[in-house]
């Protein structure tokens, strides 16, 4: 900061791309331009257009892989864009592992986004029985981040 109180030009245009930044990574998607400005402050972000996507293939299978290992499993989809993480901190335990038991709400991991950390809650009563995406993997919203088969109370 100057003595005026406003923040000098490399203050400014650090916290500007720290931001875009932030942005970035909650939006997703491909960047096709940025924009950073300093006099007056301007940040401008442009996503490029989703890549057409590509006709199934024929003989591809229809189900996700571990829907195949695992019929009937039901996935516990990412309710948002960021970054998942299997355990509160770095060196804890996963808050589940195969062969869990978990309840409807149960905690299953948190997702960061925007420098935030949200919770990421089962949305079925099951058994744990694959974690689909790896610790510190980006997703996008509804990825299918857990396989849980469903159990009755």
């Amino acid at each position: 900061m100057t003595e005026r109180g406003h923040e000098d030009t490399g203050t400014a245009v650090a916290r500007m791309c720290d931001e875009a930044a932030a942005l970035l990574g909650a939006a997703g998607g491909r960047l096709a331009r940025l924009r950073v400005v300093s006099g007056d402050t301007e940040v401008e972000l442009e996503w490029a257009p989703p890549a057409p996507a590509a006709p199934p293939a024929h003989d591809a299978p229809a189900a996700a892989p571990a829907a195949l290992e695992h019929p009937g499993a039901h996935h516990v989809a990412s309710p948002m864009v960021g970054t998942f993480y299997h355990a509160p901190e770095p060196g804890a335990a996963p808050f589940v592992v195969p062969g869990d038991l978990v309840e409807k709400g149960a905690r299953i991991g948190i997702l960061e986004a925007m420098k935030l950390m949200n919770p990421v809650e089962s949305d079925v009563r099951g058994r744990v029985v694959e974690i689909l995406v790896s610790d510190g993997e980006s997703v996008d919203y509804g990825r299918p981040l857990v396989a849980v088969l469903p159990e009755n109370p």
